[in-house]
């Protein structure tokens, strides 16, 4: 009995053993899988959190991209808003000798090859001498010996090899010391070459030659800083005779002003929303940017022109599109206008309005050049073509060109006569005149825009002063007639241009006479006055000027 209590005795305490181990198990799983919920809930707050800290940060981003979006607006309608105050902070003159490269000699620096190697030392090859007790042992003198005649030739050996490096040396060095010589040489040539083309541009500036005067200018607008998207494209010709400019500008398109007045950030659709600017509003600011790059491109020229070489300029502002209705490109003309240096220059430009400043100046400005309607141009720039302003062929001789002033005063009349006739006019001559030209009484026959046009042709050598200007004025009031048409192979200067504004005056100069009849009568041309050609002394040249020729007459 008492063996089977202890059995039963064991057997009981190995099962609360083993229960006690079943619930320090338990205890363990339950505190592994607390610990484990605590970690997930740590791990699910940290990630929360991050989430959070992502979406705060994303938020920022999104509204400061608008901000950006939004200053960078402001900054371009800012800028198209002051096109023309803008330019006036730059000195729009190009100091032509500025285009002179400037080329500073490098000194000579040929390094390591100047520097001579030192030659070998003898004693650096000559065997230490025995000393002591070793100059008795057997053989010492006899292996010093060897090793004395085995130094001797080693040191030759580098010497020789010493001096075969320095001649090397000196040899590559005087190559290098050659090719430097080349060198400056040729940049010398070249800047000898480059300074004497500039010379020669100066010169042939400064004389006024067509091609010379149109390089500058155009040297002058292409150093203007426009916004990103305006093009600055632009065709210009010099008619020397009546020292005036013609500039064909390409103008923005109406799809450069900004269609958006403002950006907004709306975080519920997470989506930037853009404010329409107005349609009216896009369209103003349009014809504003037209008329300030017009009066900015007159202001660059004038203010540019120190030697005085443009009286008058002829501003054409184009913008090129296609046309919707006919997929065909198209080039209307949005601006024109005639401005003379003196009419022109007396403003304070840091207050003026370009509109009202073009207006002032009878520019022809379209009414709604968002709707590309277009003007009539105040000259075609064709009609100054470059093949028909440059000077005649020095070869003359080799010129077949029919010359215009060699024809005789029946050959004008007739010549001049035919040509309004081939442009659609009834000429009719009438009594030549006493300087060798001819009066003309021609007939429009459009209706409500016809009407009489008298014509006066002058074949002059110098500029046709003012008065010829004011007797045609006077003959177009008494003849009752709708247009006066005054030609000339020479020019006219800018007290004339200043006396026909705003008048039913027309003034056609040498090269667009030849432009003319190349275009309309197929007639190749040229004007060469004979060496003793004199012209009438009352209607000629500056000399004859006075200070009312520069006002326009209150007749």
């Amino acid at each position: 009995m008492g063996r089977s209590r202890g059995f039963t005795a064991t057997l009981v305490q190995m099962q609360r053993e083993a229960e006690r181990q079943q619930r320090q198990q338990q205890q363990a799983a339950r505190r592994a899988a607390a610990e484990a919920e605590r970690t997930r809930q740590a791990y699910r707050r940290a990630a929360m959190a991050d989430e959070k800290e992502r979406k705060r940060l994303y938020l920022e981003s999104r509204v400061a991209e608008v901000a950006r979006l939004n200053d960078e607006l402001l900054v371009d309608v800012s800028r198209l808003t002051s096109l023309l105050t803008e330019s006036l902070q730059v000195d729009d003159f190009l100091d032509l000798e500025s285009l002179k490269e400037v080329g500073q000699v490098p000194p000579w620096n040929p390094g390591d090859l100047a520097i001579p190697r030192k030659p070998p030392a003898p004693e650096a090859f000559q065997p230490t001498a025995p000393a002591g007790l070793m100059k008795l042992m057997p053989g010492t003198k006899q292996r010093f010996a060897e090793q004395w005649e085995h130094g001797r030739q080693a040191y030759e050996q580098a010497l020789a090899q010493h001096v075969e490096a320095e001649l090397m040396r000196e040899r590559r060095c005087r190559q290098a010391w050659d090719l430097y010589q080349q060198q400056v040489k040729e940049m010398e040539q070249r800047l000898s070459q480059q300074h004497a083309e500039i010379e020669a541009f100066k010169d042939a500036f400064r004389s006024g030659r067509p091609s010379a005067v149109t390089d500058y200018f155009a040297l002058v607008l292409e150093a203007s800083s426009y916004p990103e998207g305006f093009p600055q494209n632009f065709r210009l010709a010099y008619i020397p005779e009546s020292k005036q400019l013609a500039v064909q500008y390409q103008l923005p398109t109406f799809e450069r002003i900004p269609t958006v007045i403002d950006y907004r950030y709306v975080a519920s659709s997470d989506k930037v929303t853009e404010k329409a600017r107005p349609v009216r509003e896009r369209q103003a600011l349009y014809k504003d940017v037209v008329a300030q790059v017009s009066v900015r491109t007159l202001h660059e020229v004038f203010e540019a022109d120190r030697d005085g070489l443009v009286d008058t300029i002829v501003f054409n502002g184009h913008v090129e599109t296609i046309n919707s209705a006919t997929g065909q490109k198209e080039n209307p003309c949005l601006v024109s206008v005639l401005a003379t240096r003196d009419t022109f220059m007396n403003r304070n430009f840091s207050q003026v309005d370009a509109l009202a400043c073009l207006l002032d100046l009878s520019a022809s400005v379209s009414k709604n050049p968002a709707e590309l309607l277009p003007v009539r141009p105040v000259l075609d720039f064709n009609m100054v073509d470059p093949r028909f302003v440059e000077e005649a062929d020095v070869l003359s001789g080799l010129d077949q060109r029919q010359n215009l002033m060699a024809l005789t005063s029946g050959e004008f009349e007739s010549l001049i006569t035919n040509l309004f006739s081939r442009m659609g006019l009834e000429a009719r001559l009438t009594q030549a005149s006493r300087d060798g030209g001819v009066d003309c009484v021609a007939f429009d026959n459009r209706p409500i825009f016809g009407g009489k046009v008298i014509i006066q042709a002058k074949r002059y050598k110098n500029t046709v002063g003012v008065s010829a200007v004011r007797d045609l004025f006077g003959s177009v009031h008494n003849e009752g007639a709708s247009k006066g048409i005054l030609v000339t192979t020479s020019g006219f200067g800018k007290a004339a241009f200043e006396f026909a504004k705003d008048k039913p005056l027309e003034l056609i100069t040498g090269s667009n006479l030849l432009y003319l009849l190349k275009v309309h009568a197929d007639i190749d041309a040229k004007i060469v006055p004979p060496e003793h050609w004199a012209d009438p002394k009352s209607d000629t040249g500056p000399a004859h000027w006075d200070d009312r020729d520069t006002r326009p007459s209150t007749e």
